[in-house]
């Protein structure tokens, strides 16, 4: 009877039942979070948690990632009406550690509260210059920079003091926002003394105790990799590093059952937890975002006495558009052309991408104006607009250009222009950029960079104290990207014995570093370019390279965003054609530039064929080596087949060898459909393109989704 009384009180249900978690930390407070932001919200709905603050370390570059995933979740239900699985809503937030006032979890309520934090965040990075540490130098005065609509938890040290008391009551006199007082389990035997001490002392002060996960990994099976991650971030040892990592593996997703049978006698902690969840109800989706619109329509100018309305963005890309056609037609612009152009101007104006075009025109006139040479890449000479733009020199009447591959309305997904400029004079259009739009308006898209196999294996077997030797022999034996790629025969001949136990955790643990984000770099030259302010949108940081600044978001992430990508690229091979046609101005007086170089020069092919193109852009690889020869290249599509063909896609589709064989006569052309021969007939009945699967004819996206 007692056993039975006994089992009853324990499994009885808890007096209330938490619905946010906040405090969650992921792999983007670089080096401590064990966790990826997708793993942290698929555990979160698993368990059943309705919302989740996540707030990474001086940042917000996990976010995108966080809500994404949240959609996922939604998606996946939708799509599988047996699933019962809650999308947890993203609480935005970050971790900032004040110099005089030790750390403090900031989530915001609103749009404005969120642009205010980007803002505050972005002027303590830009402050602290290139050549300084990543974490800015911020004080509890800076906390007055942020808006009301912000709510900051102080979280006290694990040994509480008369400091924190003091330095929280100095944070709720000068923040606008809410301050509230966190309390957090370490179940190190304290936990119920600790937080009566911070309840009680919260109180005094008129603060709110709220309850805090303090998450820095989604399973408990991750403790390890957070005490690797540990030791890199202070490049010791875990024999070294004894005490200071984690005494247990308490610091994961817990269930809100869990929660609540641990936080027994602080309900109002929990209460207040989900409380400071409801009053945040900010999403990424509520980011307003504006390209610069390129609008002059309510501008007035005075022509010769007479009075001239400007244009909008539209008509201003028309215009430039049709004066550019006629420069390159000087004869007259071929009805071909002209059809191109009516027909993609009308879905640039259904769409709105005018502002967009008319910006990457800007910066090719610049370029062209210091005579750099620069030549849109891509689907960029899928278009007679950009042919008339000058930023390709892809001739449409030469070629048969696919727009849709550009911009189809099916996709509705941004267009992506890639300009390449000569590579020694890149810096100078980028500088143009900063100096056009201000460095508050214009920003370069980072690159995230992960652990690959080679570096995870080094750093954890650094962690693990293992000896340089034994480091080398790992990392020469790796040359592919797993575990399999390892020469174990070879490692034994090094001395390496593959069966001790030291060396399988390291190979354990390297398994689940790699991916897992080091830090942040500059992208090669994709620019997110904004109408009002960048630093509303993402925190801004400098970047390594003195004279540029970048966001936080990778270029996936402003894809999931929406955001609108000028991609300036550097091309070694365009340095070298400016010096060879700055060669035959100065020794033969004949000028010559990307459009006017001689079409279908029969040398030219010749040698394409023999398979001679060390050195020549885009067929230069040992497998387009291989494949000039065989596929014997005389014309423009020739080359474009030839590029294409040397691809994941229509290798693994099997269409290469039905290509050649059916280029050669040795194979009959066929067609799947009647419908379908007009789009496949340019490839003999082989769909090597992904632009074919955009053809209206298809009724398809890229995607291959109807």
């Amino acid at each position: 009877m007692v056993c039975a009384w006994v089992f009853f009180m324990t499994e009885q249900a808890p007096e209330y039942l938490p619905q946010s978690l906040l405090g969650c930390q992921t792999n983007f407070s670089f080096l401590q979070g064990a966790s990826h932001p997708e793993e942290i919200m698929q555990m979160a709905a698993t368990l059943g948690w309705q919302a989740v603050g996540v707030a990474d370390l001086c940042g917000v570059g996990g976010l995108v990632r966080a809500w994404s995933a949240s959609k996922d979740i939604d998606q996946e239900n939708a799509e599988n009406s047996q699933r019962r699985m809650q999308a947890p809503r993203l609480i935005s937030g970050t971790r900032i550690n004040l110099r005089d006032g030790g750390d403090i979890l900031c989530f915001v309520r609103s749009l404005d509260g969120y642009e205010s934090l980007c803002q505050w965040l972005s002027a303590a990075m830009m402050r602290q210059g290139h050549q300084s540490g990543e974490m800015p130098d911020l004080y509890i005065s800076d906390l007055a920079r942020l808006s009301a609509e912000t709510c900051l938890i102080t979280i006290p040290p694990v040994a509480m003091d008369t400091n924190w008391r003091e330095q929280a009551r100095t944070i709720a006199r000068i923040a606008k926002g809410q301050v509230y007082a966190g309390g957090y389990l370490m179940r190190d035997g304290c936990d119920e003394e600790r937080l009566y001490q911070v309840k009680n002392q919260a109180e005094a002060d008129g603060l709110e105790f709220t309850a805090l996960g303090e998450v820095l990994y989604h399973h408990p099976s991750r403790r390890p990799l957070a005490d690797v991650l540990y030791c890199i971030r202070h490049k010791t040892s875990l024999a070294e590093a004894g005490c200071h990592i984690s005494a247990n593996a308490e610091r994961h997703l817990l269930s809100p059952q869990e929660m609540a049978r641990r936080w027994h006698g602080f309900t109002d902690a929990l209460i207040c937890a989900d409380a400071l969840a409801k009053r945040c109800h900010f999403t990424l989706a509520d980011i307003s975002y504006a390209y610069p619109d390129h609008d002059n329509s309510g501008s007035v100018y005075s022509l010769s006495g007479s009075r001239k309305k400007g244009r909008t963005a539209f008509e201003e890309l028309a215009w430039q558009a049709h004066k550019g056609s006629h420069k390159r037609y000087p004869d007259g612009v071929p009805e071909k052309v002209q059809a191109y152009l009516k027909r993609e101007l009308a879905l640039v104006e259904k769409l709105d991408y005018a502002p967009f075009f008319l910006t990457v025109f800007e910066i090719v006139r610049f370029a062209r104006s210091r005579n750099i040479l620069c030549q849109g890449r891509g689907s960029a000479a899928n278009s007679a607009i950009c042919y008339c733009l000058f930023i390709t020199s892809v001739d449409p009447e030469r070629a048969e250009p696919l727009f849709e591959r550009f911009i189809s309305e099916a996709r509705d997904e941004p267009p992506d222009i890639d300009v390449d400029f000569e590579h020694n004079r890149r810096e100078e259009v980028i500088q143009h950029i900063y100096h056009r739009y201000g460095r508050h308006r214009a920003g370069l898209v980072s690159a995230v960079i992960t652990y690959r196999w080679r570096s995870a294996l080094v750093e954890t077997a650094r962690a693990f104290g293992l000896s340089r030797d034994v480091q080398r022999a790992l990392s020469a034996q790796v040359w592919r990207g797993s575990e399999k790629g390892i020469d174990y025969k070879s490692l034994q001949a090094a001395g390496v014995d593959r069966q001790d136990p030291n060396l399988k955790q390291v190979l354990a643990l390297a398994r689940q570093l790699y991916g897992f984000p080091r830090h942040l770099s500059q992208h090669s030259g994709g620019f997110v370019i904004v109408q009002d302010r960048l630093d509303k949108i993402c925190v801004i940081r400098p970047a390594a390279m003195q004279g540029r600044s970048i966001i936080e978001w990778d270029k996936d992430d402003i894809d999931a965003l929406g955001l609108l990508k000028i991609d300036v690229l550097a091309l070694g091979m365009l340095s070298c054609l400016a010096g060879a046609f700055h060669l035959m101005q100065r020794h033969y007086h004949r000028p010559l530039s990307l459009a006017s170089i001689p079409p279908e020069d029969k040398q030219t092919y010749d040698m394409l064929c023999r398979g001679e193109s060390v050195g020549v852009f885009q067929v230069e690889s040992r497998a387009q080596m291989a494949m000039l020869p065989r596929l014997q290249p005389r014309s423009f599509h020739d080359l474009v087949v030839q590029v294409a063909i040397v691809r994941p896609g229509p290798i693994q589709g099997d269409m290469v060898h039905p290509y050649l064989r059916r280029r050669a006569g040795l194979e009959h052309v066929s067609y799947p459909s009647q419908e379908l021969q007009a789009v496949l007939e340019r490839t003999l009945g082989c769909l090597l393109y992904t632009s074919d699967a955009a053809d209206e004819g298809l009724g398809v996206d890229l995607g291959g989704r109807r």
